[in-house]
């Protein structure tokens, strides 16, 4: 059985989805206070609900009972409740649920982190990377997945790209290149990741099929809309200012994804597709989806 740690989230969710459609027998960490109705369309799909919370341990224990592999999305950057926090959850949360694994004898464990070229010293990239190091140490058969930006996330109002009003916000020049890459590319790498040889013991790095520039990925989309777009830029200089005088961990974290952004991410994936063939959703086909 596989326990996906995340479940309630876009990603966990979707990992669920293709998981029970393959005929795999799955197991989701859900919080007592998780949405009903997202736990209910968990159940409709086939998955086994375990009641937890990455700062429980008794919790995580019970919940690693009796499975062989782990995929953890769990990230308080996209669900955060009362009492999260990054130092709670995505650090010393995810290395309590690696402890929990090892006592229950899990095999395997997947873990989604973010780009390895994010080499900032602000809370989210360190608990990651510390839960990265204490992962390859763990003994257990490892598979850390780095994507970069996520499509749905980054070109969405959320983060100021709005493309119903036809205004994006830009964070940095807007020059550099990113390797845009769709959640659903995620889960099918992390669903692969169960059974590919290559995805034993290793770090992936994962991107789009090709890196556009902000401004680019603006002028696909002014193209296929029929829409100039409005463009703010948020300068390289006010991201940094932001970061220094942050109140708390997470306005700090996002701060340096902003400040990454803009410094460009750039992620060849010829090699990893040769092992892992996978269809990579482009931008353009994402702004004739969403337009």
């Amino acid at each position: 059985m596989i326990l996906v740690v995340g479940a309630t989230g876009f990603l966990g969710g979707e990992i669920c989805r293709r998981l029970t459609q393959a005929g795999q027998s799955v197991r989701g960490l859900v919080r007592a206070t998780s949405d009903p109705n997202i736990t209910a369309n968990l159940q409709e799909l086939g998955v086994q609900l375990a009641t937890g919370d990455l700062k429980d341990k008794a919790s995580l224990v019970a919940a690693c009972q009796g499975i062989t592999s782990i995929i953890s999305t769990a990230t308080v950057t996209r669900s955060s409740q009362p009492g999260d926090s990054i130092e709670l959850t995505d650090a010393a949360g995810q290395q309590a649920l690696i402890a929990a694994a090892l006592e229950a004898g899990v095999s395997q464990f997947i873990y989604v982190s973010y780009s390895g070229q994010i080499g900032t010293d602000d809370p989210l990239t360190l608990a990651k990377r510390g839960v990265e190091e204490r992962l390859r140490a763990s003994g257990m058969t490892y598979t850390i997945l780095r994507p970069s930006y996520f499509i749905e996330a980054w070109l969405s109002p959320v983060f100021g790209f709005d493309a119903a009003n036809a205004k994006a916000t830009i964070y940095g020049a807007g020059e550099n290149k990113l390797s845009w890459i769709s959640l659903g590319e995620v889960a099918a790498f992390a669903v692969e990741s169960l059974t590919n040889p290559a995805a034993r013991n290793a770090v992936l790095e994962l991107g789009g099929p090709n890196a556009l520039s902000p401004l680019e990925v603006v002028r696909i989309f002014e193209e296929i809309s029929g829409k100039q777009f409005d463009v703010q830029h948020v300068p390289e200089e006010a991201l940094i200012a932001q970061q220094a005088n942050a109140t708390d961990s997470m306005q700090r974290a996002f701060a340096a994804l902003m400040l990454a952004y803009a410094k460009g991410d750039v992620i060849p994936m010829e090699a990893t597709l040769q092992q892992f063939p996978i269809a990579l959703t482009s931008v353009r086909e994402f702004a004739q989806r969403t337009v």
